[in-house]
């Protein structure tokens, strides 16, 4: 993508934010100014390395995506079915792709909260679940609170540990589908 617009990677920096992600630093393919830094050569060795080329891991990251999926379903139409209700925290566009991909609406989550004043009042893009401030866990007591920005989880539980008052249990949906019990995540009981 990059060279087909005239550009080069000349240094990267992998950072932990959101699980992971890389900063490229790039310039354009001519400039003599930026000095390519091993850092570039070292990640692309390891992306060899780790397979990067191999469309076998490609089908069977598939393969992952799609047991998610299902896992997600059968936990939201098992919580469904026992009559329980579910709200979302966060609106992340993570969690968005989540809903989006596993077809996940208003029949499985009655709303979502999030402290983005922006996002209060709107609907999820695709999905059109409702957002709301998060005054509304406290106001409607839900059984299942699915924290969407999965990795700030903790920080979000610890915000929110008065849910526990009425039994509402905290789930997350990635890596796997867990639920917080006695201060591990575990998967469910169904």
């Amino acid at each position: 993508l990059l060279s087909a617009h005239g550009l080069r990677v000349f240094d990267v920096e992998e950072l932990s934010t959101h699980g992971g992600s890389l900063r490229l630093y790039v310039c354009h393919d001519e400039s003599e100014r930026h000095v390519e830094q091993p850092s570039v050569a070292d990640l692309a060795d390891e992306e060899r390395h780790r397979g990067i080329l191999d469309l076998d891991r490609y089908a069977a990251f598939q393969r992952q995506v799609e047991r998610v999926k299902y896992s997600v379903l059968d936990f939201l139409i098992h919580e469904k079915r026992a009559g329980h209700r579910i709200a979302a925290y966060g609106a992340p566009g993570k969690g968005n792709t989540l809903l989006n991909y596993c077809g996940i609406r208003s029949d499985f989550i009655d709303y979502v909260v999030d402290r983005n004043p922006g996002k209060q009042g709107s609907f999820t893009p695709g999905t059109h679940i409702p957002i709301l401030h998060p005054d509304e866990i406290r106001r409607t007591r839900p059984d299942v609170v699915l924290v969407m920005p999965w990795n700030i989880k903790d920080e979000i539980v610890e915000q929110h540990r008065y849910i526990e008052e009425w039994g509402g249990r905290f789930v997350i949906f990635l890596p796997e589908v867990l639920e917080l019990r006695d201060g591990a995540w575990v998967p469910p009981s169904m």
